[in-house]
């Protein structure tokens, strides 16, 4: 990565890391990134997230590349097909591949672009959540603030 930008947002701090054609991370982790400057495209995706938090939102266009295997990209390529404001459980996310339900949810585990590429709308098949890298009370917020911006279902959501 040689280039970064930190938003700070309701829900903490955003580092972007990119380089000079794709951005690479959007983490809710504490990075040091002292010794790097922010771009023109690192500034496009603070900007984007900005609107999203404001709820101007709903699609991010951007050039984004994480490092994995074809199989994570296959997993995190499907979490962009889960409409905004909208929630689908781990069995109905991975129900072309039931057997790899595991390894499905570890490829969600593992995405690096937060929010962007939307692994907090896969919740658990019981409806309650589950599995959030940055917290179960940031995937909390984010689905709240997605259900409030498209005004679907429950005012606030209950777990």
């Amino acid at each position: 990565m040689n280039y970064a930008s930190v938003i700070e947002t309701p829900i903490g701090n955003i580092t972007i890391l990119a380089d000079d054609e794709f951005v690479h991370a959007v983490t809710f982790e504490e990075k040091d990134i002292s010794d790097l400057s922010e771009n023109e495209l690192t500034i496009n995706v603070a900007n984007q997230l900005n609107d999203y938090f404001s709820g101007n939102l709903r699609d991010f266009d951007f050039p984004m590349k994480q490092k994995g295997t074809e199989f994570q990209q296959e997993v995190w390529q499907n979490l962009l097909a889960i409409p905004y404001g909208e929630t689908t459980s781990y069995a109905k996310f991975s129900a072309h591949k039931p057997l790899a339900i595991r390894a499905i949810a570890s490829a969600n585990g593992k995405n690096n672009i937060a929010i962007v590429v939307p692994c907090h709308r896969v919740i658990g098949s019981n409806g309650k959540l589950v599995g959030y890298a940055g917290g179960l009370w940031r995937k909390q917020w984010l689905l709240q603030h997605e259900r409030e911006v498209t005004q679907q279902g429950q005012t606030e959501l209950k777990f």
